[in-house]
């Protein structure tokens, strides 16, 4: 016997509207295409950013394209 449980339901991270956590949920964890768009707009300003240690400069902006042998 296998018994169904209510389907997951969590809040939408940029609207908290209700969203079911299902596969036919096209836009999940969002409600919409626009969250979505609004969330990722978000990351690429800059506005979110995942914490921890700044990255180390390099001394030569150019060092990334210069032959290293490889």
């Amino acid at each position: 016997m296998s018994k169904q449980s209510a389907p997951l339901i969590v809040q939408c991270p940029t609207c908290d509207e209700p969203v079911i956590w299902q596969p036919s949920s096209e836009f999940r964890p969002f409600c919409s295409e626009r969250c979505r768009l609004i969330d990722l707009g978000e990351w690429a300003n800059g506005e979110k950013a995942i914490a921890g240690d700044p990255l180390p400069q390099a001394v030569n902006p150019d060092a990334d394209k210069e032959d290293d042998g490889w």
